[in-house]
């Protein structure tokens, strides 16, 4: 989907022109992938904006930070505040919002500690993503494999991982799937280039721990306290590639992929074909606090002050 410009960005603490929000073609950043960011997704509820996880995500933002030595000049409720400042002050929702931590224009050279720290916060209209029909999407698990542990830090979410993110994504695309399944230094089930993966097997909720060179998921763990209180019984296990063939239900979580089921892996239906029972339960329930349906019992939504009550985005 295309990015739909809005009115202002935040700009180390302050709202500049969408225009102005430039870097230099020389800033650390853009020669060696030092940055940090988050995707966040605010909903438009009947009772206005608001904004998922707004917290732990912009935590977890300062952990990729301190990970890659990186001093972010903002505690966490600044930056939390930044985000409802950027959405307010442009008026759309429901959107993506897109912090950013980066190495800006300094010095030459692979050393990045003499190189400013730049703080941007990015609101724009999103839709879906991953959609297929409704019953699912067609994956493949991918030739490249994840990160290695000591090669760059999977728990991170930085720039330049995502290299490796869009190898998979852009074999799996060329090869005509949606999204691609890769597999860590030791063959396990990792996660997709842009999601974290569950499957159902045996009326069980099963995920790769973190150790599989998994990303800590906001949407993973706002699934799994979901399933929790379901009664689901989960499971965080290594899971052999054969798995994937083998289970009865699959599905993908993300900021961009909310809940989305997998009809098939390498062409070889996962259970029926379609949305499984279990994940059908977890998506319903999962939009129905999102979207103001069901209360926020978990308190995950911050709403945005804004003058006007209805959406204004996509």
């Amino acid at each position: 989907m295309a990015i739909q410009k809005t009115d202002k960005i935040w700009h180390n603490g302050k709202l500049i022109n969408w225009d102005d929000a430039t870097i230099h073609v020389m800033s650390h950043v853009i020669h060696y992938g030092s940055s940090v960011f988050e995707g966040i997704r605010c909903y438009a509820l009947p009772s206005g904006p608001a904004i998922f996880r707004a917290s732990e995500h912009i935590q977890r933002l300062l952990d990729s930070a301190k990970v890659y030595r990186i001093d972010v000049p903002f505690s966490r409720d600044e930056v939390v505040k930044g985000m409802l400042e950027t959405v307010g002050h442009n008026g759309v929702w429901p959107c993506y919002i897109r912090p950013i931590v980066l190495r800006g224009y300094g010095e030459a050279g692979v050393n990045p500690f003499n190189s400013p720290t730049e703080v941007y916060i990015i609101n724009y209209p999103w839709g879906k993503y991953l959609s297929g029909d409704g019953e699912g999407c067609d994956v493949c698990v991918s030739s490249w494999t994840r990160l290695a542990p000591n090669t760059l830090p999977a728990m991170a979410k930085a720039g330049a991982n995502y290299m490796n993110s869009q190898l998979i994504k852009m074999e799996a695309v060329v090869n005509g799937y949606a999204e691609g399944i890769a597999l860590d230094a030791n063959g396990f089930v990792s996660e997709g280039s842009g999601e974290n993966l569950f499957i159902v097997h045996r009326d069980r909720l099963i995920t790769a721990p973190l150790g599989n060179s998994v990303l800590p998921g906001i949407t993973r763990d706002s699934v799994l306290q979901i399933a929790r209180d379901l009664g689901v019984p989960i499971v965080e296990q290594m899971i052999p590639r054969e798995m994937l063939y083998l289970a009865d239900e699959a599905f993908f979580t993300g900021t961009a992929a909310e809940v989305t089921p997998i009809r098939t892996v390498d062409k070889i239906n996962v259970g029926k074909g379609g949305m499984g029972p279990i994940t059908k339960t977890l998506q319903k329930e999962f939009y129905a606090i999102v979207r103001g349906e069901k209360s926020d019992r978990y308190g995950w939504l911050t709403p945005v002050p804004t003058r006007s009550k209805q959406p204004v985005g996509v």
